[in-house]
């Protein structure tokens, strides 16, 4: 006897059940459902897989999403404990879920992130067997390891600019965790150099204390945390942007975490990036005013000299340390 689908649904072909433009998220807490949501909201993706080791919450946040999907477009929502679930996937968001303690520095986090990481790359290696993983001494290529680095610190840093010059964020160009460096002299609004307008910006004479919004975007973290216990949204919603720049091959430049020579070996910092498809693919050459340069390679030593295992313990060649410890980190598959 036909079954209801057979009366209804007479087929003609099978179809390649291969996802297109298929994205996991590792990590259901917060974040990574902020990420989920983020990316879910900009249509980026065939298929999204969810992985945790919590089944239960696991299966529950995958239930609500499934239950949601009327109102999205992406038509398949799979999760799993076991790391076959992100097969094919186009891109891997690892959220690492060392939870932040109230006054600790985002550096503190990044040891406990590698080990984290030590649990979950090969994991991803082993079930994605599309990525395009160990092309040299086992590693990555350097522009498919990416962390979120300063994107989220650069919106961090441009609203309060807008709050005080009474102008829409996007209408500012700048860049900015705890070693971070604010670019003063790279700062401006619809091209226009605030250090034309005002010379003393973000230095110790400014009567205006322009230091202070950088002061504020490093300590605006810490204050969310001590609010509302941990970080989530904000972060998930950038997620989603540089997810968009790669699914959508947008070359937009974003200040992301890589590796770069010229300041340290071995250690990512958060530069500007054009990203795309195959993940960074060109560092933006910012020129720097002495100060900021000196600036810069203070805190590079500064990541250089912590008590960190290198990344290329996991077999990876390189130390992963963004401006952010508590971003989320990528791989690009194919």
């Amino acid at each position: 006897m036909d079954t209801v689908k057979d009366q209804l649904i007479h087929n003609l072909l099978k179809e390649e059940q291969i996802p297109q433009n298929k994205i996991t998220v590792v990590g259901v807490g917060a974040l990574g459902m902020a990420c989920a949501i983020g990316i879910l909201m900009k249509d980026l993706v065939g298929e999204l897989a969810l992985v945790d080791v919590m089944e239960d919450k696991l299966k529950g946040e995958m239930m609500d999403l499934q239950h949601g999907s009327l109102f999205l477009r992406t038509p398949k929502i799979v999760s799993g404990k076991d790391y076959t679930v992100t097969v094919n996937s186009k891109l891997v968001i690892i959220t690492a879920e060392a939870h932040e303690q109230e006054g600790e520095s985002h550096l503190n986090l990044v040891q406990c992130h590698v080990n984290i990481f030590k649990l979950i790359i090969p994991n991803v290696v082993k079930y994605s067997s599309n990525c395009k993983f160990g092309l040299e001494d086992n590693g990555f290529p350097k522009n498919h390891v990416i962390g979120s680095g300063c994107n989220l610190d650069s919106a961090q840093f441009r609203y309060p600019m807008g709050e005080r010059l009474g102008v829409h964020i996007l209408s500012f160009l700048g860049e900015h965790g705890d070693s971070s460096v604010p670019i003063w002299s790279r700062a401006n609004v619809t091209g226009v150099s605030l250090k034309t307008v005002h010379p003393d910006l973000g230095t110790d004479i400014d009567k205006e204390q322009w230091k202070e919004v950088h002061k504020q975007v490093v300590e605006s973290a810490y204050e969310v945390i001590k609010l509302k216990g941990y970080t989530s949204w904000a972060t998930g919603l950038s997620v989603a942007d540089l997810a968009e720049s790669i699914m959508k091959k947008l070359r937009r430049v974003h200040p992301i975490s890589t590796m770069i020579g010229g300041i340290k070996d071995d250690v990512f910092l958060s530069v500007p990036c054009i990203l795309g498809e195959n993940g960074i693919s060109d560092h933006v050459k910012v020129t720097l005013t002495p100060e900021e340069g000196a600036h810069l390679k203070k805190r590079a030593a500064i990541l250089k000299s912590s008590d960190v295992i290198p990344f290329h313990c996991l077999g990876y060649n390189r130390i992963l340390v963004g401006g952010c410890a508590y971003c989320p980190f990528y791989l690009i598959c194919d």
